[in-house]
């Protein structure tokens, strides 16, 4: 096993972080790279942070095992494949397997750490000054690891209502508890509207739970292209997920393991085996002492920080879910491998920073979203309307063409440009193989391609994706 640090190995490094999950990764080994003496600080037993453990990772295989429980169900008898219409997911026998290949994750992020000579530290990490952090082990005991720059990457947890606002919250779960369930539950709400409560109620859903979605408004992904609002919600009714919409929960009854009752302002009661909060997430800043040495943060209790990630005390930093921008994994580890590069990386690297600009992101829905770039609303209001050009086709995937109408997934591209050159500013997709599609065009963004160059690219036929290049 890689060792695990309970005492300072230096008198002083040349970089600390606090948090071992992607972007304190990402950072730490970078740093590393250039020969820096270098300490991560990690709470918990398992490295990866929120991605590996109880994030992208397993919600990501739990949405394979729910695709396949689609294709199953609704496209096999459609290409003629008989004698599976008894195929059932067993959860609680997958559940172990899924874990197992986490832990053999954490057990990868350790390695790394050990041959490319990143300590890791088991512990609380607190700061008592800008060059200071005093780890807390797990027994109780102390010790002090001094350095010359501190970078802070906790990230976040997921928000529940308090019990005084809303009685019985407490009876739910979070999208963390979300992966501790042993068994399949046969009822379920999802609470929210964001990303996160529509995967996780896809999954439940396609996975044969009779699940419940509670939203605020008319449309989930309700911060999305208004295009894919409208594609999305009325298609999850249709698969059968019952939303609930201009719904707000008053307050939860019953016990755990016994029977929970939802009770909302719309007078409506919902009868289910588990609820789980997904209505956002905030900074795990609690206890850190950045107050004490006056670390500004917003309201929010993000970390504000500059274009080079620096807080608002010399020294320090921070990276991830923690300073409140594009809570992605991929822009934590991006910003963090930023950050080593501009403090030790030398003359080269001494401007180095973060775009936080056309940063792309999917929706591991049913069917998946990928979206780069602005919103219609967003580039209307930035550029005028008279500015901007939309180009947009809707159809069905040709894998579709085997499958029963009822169970035809729709599929949604869109084009936002913008100026007399077209450029393009937006690229939205709802479809069967959206989340893969996406990240080539999202390089073409960022490269400010415009609607030309995707004409004069050839197609590939026949995929979903030539369809970007021959818009109309």
């Amino acid at each position: 096993m890689p060792p695990i640090f309970d005492k300072p190995t230096a008198e002083k490094y040349d970089y600390v972080i606090i948090g071992g999950g992607s972007g304190g990764s990402g950072s730490s080994r970078r740093a590393a790279s250039y020969g820096k003496k270098v300490a991560v600080v990690e709470s918990t037993p398992y490295l990866g942070g929120t991605c590996v453990n109880v994030g992208c990772v397993p919600k990501k295989i739990m949405w394979h095992a729910a695709d396949l429980q689609d294709k199953i169900n609704h496209h096999a008898s459609g290409y003629k494949f008989t004698g599976m219409q008894n195929a059932k997911f067993d959860w609680k026998a997958f559940k172990p397997q899924r874990d197992a290949y986490i832990r053999r994750l954490n057990g990868i992020y350790a390695s790394n750490f050990e041959k490319e000579h990143v300590e890791n530290h088991r512990g609380f990490g607190r700061l008592l000054s800008p060059t200071e952090v005093e780890v807390t082990r797990p027994d109780g005991g102390k010790y002090t690891l001094k350095a010359d720059n501190v970078c802070i990457a906790v990230g976040g947890q997921p928000i529940t209502p308090e019990e005084e606002k809303i009685p019985g919250a407490s009876l739910g779960i979070d999208s963390d508890g979300f992966f501790d369930l042993e068994e399949q539950p046969k009822r379920v709400a999802v609470i929210g509207a964001g990303y996160i409560a529509v995967e996780l109620a896809g999954i439940f859903h396609t996975l044969g739970t009779e699940t419940h979605l509670l939203i605020r408004g008319e449309t989930v992904l309700r911060t999305f292209d208004p295009s894919i609002q409208e594609v999305l919600t009325p298609w999850m009714e249709k698969t059968g997920v019952n939303i609930h919409k201009k719904t707000n929960v008053t307050r939860i009854s019953g016990e755990r393991g016994a029977g929970l009752t939802v009770h909302t302002d719309t007078g409506d009661s919902i009868e289910v085996d588990v609820v789980l909060w997904a209505i956002g997430r905030k900074a795990s800043t609690q206890g850190l002492g950045l107050e004490a040495l006056g670390i500004e943060m917003d309201e929010k209790g993000d970390v504000v920080v500059d274009e080079y990630q620096n807080s608002s005390v010399e020294g320090v930093t921070a990276i991830g879910d923690v300073q409140g921008k594009w809570l992605l994994t991929p822009v934590a580890i991006a910003a963090g491998r930023r950050l080593a590069n501009r403090l030790f990386g030398g003359e080269k690297y001494k401007d180095e920073k973060l775009s936080y600009e056309d940063i792309p992101s999917v929706v591991f829905s049913h069917p998946p979203v990928g979206t780069v770039g602005l919103t219609e609303p967003q580039a209307r209001k930035k550029y005028g309307d008279d500015n901007i050009k939309i180009y947009k086709s809707s159809f069905r995937a040709l894998y579709f063409s085997m499958v029963e109408e009822d169970h035809k997934e729709p599929t949604m591209y869109k084009l936002i440009c913008a100026g007399p050159e077209e450029k393009v500013v937006g690229v939205h997709l709802v479809g069967q193989g959206s989340d893969e599609v996406l990240q080539g065009f999202a390089v073409a963004v960022k490269m400010g391609a415009t609607k030309k160059d995707l004409d004069d690219t050839v197609a590939i036929h026949p995929t979903s994706g030539e369809e970007l290049v021959t818009l109309r």
